[in-house]
């Protein structure tokens, strides 16, 4: 008599699909990769342009918002890509980790490579430019539509995929630490300047071409590798379509008509677009504060918070809901960056917070333990979306019976792109308006024109703003609570275990 093949048997309450740390582990380890290319680039590629390849700061928004422009055609069409693929051996969504990780990895690169030691004509840098951050936001598109859409099959247990957002948070957090945190000791090199005013030769920063380079190298590289551990270390356990059949015009539409998707679109802008904007803060730190270091610090205030409630965050999102989380505790990022672009631009405020000297300016303190305060309010936000997104991703499959993971991850990352794309123009723009000049300032640091003062009104005005409105999305428009969101979940369990019985 053959011997009967004995099964682990999961207790009843216990969900089938239940993950633990180490599987959401790898996850985590994939996000840090894809974070190393996108932070690199998000933070720096403006101040490469600006201070290196000398392209006007309008003339480099301008190229940001052109090249995003494909995103309007590159974005649906990758969504198409993978909606439309066939799962094999590795699943619908894993495969994209090995087969992407490369061509991503060397766009990274060739973005920071040092053209100007070819070249110095602006127009043929420029074209150089538009070619090589053309080809990195295809390969991140598909890279970041598949890999999104992947945290959906993992697991279909709720609170695993409250795991997955978070574990991705840590990812995030992780990697883009790394860049941030390392980067300003690496890419400057000091120069000495005359301090016109003292008469005195002091020694400054600027940004060293050949130093990002290596830098990009360094980041491409360890971004390839951890891309392929996360696809070793991840397994898809919900089952995807072998034949997979779309009608995409009547999916997006109806994804124009769903108010949670919208929410969740509109808030993608602002929540990318603020990311994006922080990079900006380079610029502050360098010219207003005259302290790059400072970014250094800047970092650790933006992810302290995250790090002292990261593992708090799944089981506080299982009692109380995201939503709720969200919309409470991002008021305070709301009233504290209104706050700071309100004091940190009144000179009366300033003279009295520094009146030993003959140029006051905004105490660096002051400014961290604002971007402290808004980091803990923003806290539940960053940690979320990503959860927020594959509730939303349920919510349509209940509605409509269909699941189009890669077509709400198609539209949900268009729209960060979006977000991305405002923030650099706009902020290119501003520094335009505030007389940023890099040809004419070859260190860097420019007094003239209130230039200085100008670009501490950018990077605070438009925080304040994009916080605000965070908190009103997520506070009065996003309409999927925890009590909405229960039978939601229920139903798609059911289903699963439906097809999984008929299997």
């Amino acid at each position: 008599m053959a011997k009967e093949k004995k099964v682990k048997e999961k207790p009843v309450n216990e969900h089938p699909n239940k993950i633990g740390v180490k599987e959401a582990a790898g996850y985590t380890v994939a996000e840090a990769g894809n974070m190393f290319n996108l932070t690199y680039i998000s933070s720096y590629l403006k101040l490469f342009m600006t201070d290196v390849l000398k392209i006007q700061p309008m003339v480099a928004g301008f190229m940001f918002i052109i090249t995003r422009l494909w995103d309007c055609i590159n974005d649906p069409i990758w969504g198409a890509m993978v909606a439309k693929k066939a799962p094999n051996k590795d699943g619908k969504f894993r495969p994209y980790l090995k087969w992407v990780s490369v061509p991503l990895g060397v766009a990274t690169i060739l973005c920071f490579a040092p053209y100007n030691k070819i070249t110095t004509d602006t127009g043929i840098l420029l074209v150089i430019c538009y070619i090589t951050y053309i080809f990195y936001g295809m390969m991140y598109t598909g890279m970041n539509i598949p890999f999104g859409s992947l945290a959906s099959v993992i697991t279909d247990d709720p609170n695993g995929r409250n795991l997955l957002s978070t574990f991705r948070s840590i990812g995030s957090g992780i990697g883009g630490a790394v860049v941030s945190l390392i980067a300003p000791f690496v890419i400057y090199t000091a120069i000495p300047k005359l301090d016109e005013k003292t008469g005195e030769t002091v020694m400054v920063d600027v940004a060293d071409g050949n130093k990002m380079f290596i830098f990009a190298l360094i980041m491409g590289v360890l971004s390839i590798t951890f891309y392929l551990i996360g696809f070793k270390r991840t397994k898809e356990r919900v089952p995807s379509e072998a034949e997979p059949k779309m009608d995409f015009k009547k999916t997006y539409l109806g994804l124009l008509k769903s108010r949670p998707f919208v929410t969740v679109a509109l808030a993608g802008v602002l929540i990318s677009g603020q990311l994006q904007f922080n990079s900006f803060n380079t610029y502050l730190y360098k010219n207003y504060f005259e302290n790059t270091s400072l970014g250094v610090l800047g970092t650790i205030c933006n992810y302290l918070p995250m790090v002292c409630l990261v593992l708090f965050t799944p089981k506080l999102s299982a009692k109380y809901g995201k939503k709720e989380l969200c919309g409470k505790f991002s008021i305070i990022a709301a009233i504290t960056s209104v706050a700071l672009a309100i004091f940190a631009n009144n000179s009366s405020v300033v003279r009295m917070l520094d009146p030993n000297s003959a140029n006051p300016i905004f105490p660096a303190w002051l400014f961290m333990a604002a971007l402290l305060l808004i980091g803990f309010g923003y806290t539940f936000v960053s940690l979320t979306c990503w959860a927020v997104v594959m509730d939303v991703i349920d919510y349509q499959e209940y509605k409509t019976g269909e699941r189009n993971e890669s077509a709400v991850y198609a539209v949900y990352t268009f729209s960060r792109k979006f977000g991305q794309t405002i923030a650099d123009g706009l902020g290119l723009f501003l520094l335009q308006w505030a007389k940023y000049d890099p040809e004419k300032n070859i260190d860097g640091f420019i007094t003239e024109n209130n230039t200085s003062n100008k670009i501490m009104l950018i990077c605070t005005i438009i925080p304040a703003i994009v916080y605000t409105g965070v908190w009103l999305l997520m506070r009065f428009g996003y309409p999927l609570t925890k009590e909405k969101l229960e039978p939601i979940y229920a139903f798609i369990r059911e289903k699963r275990e439906a097809l999984e019985a008929e299997a």
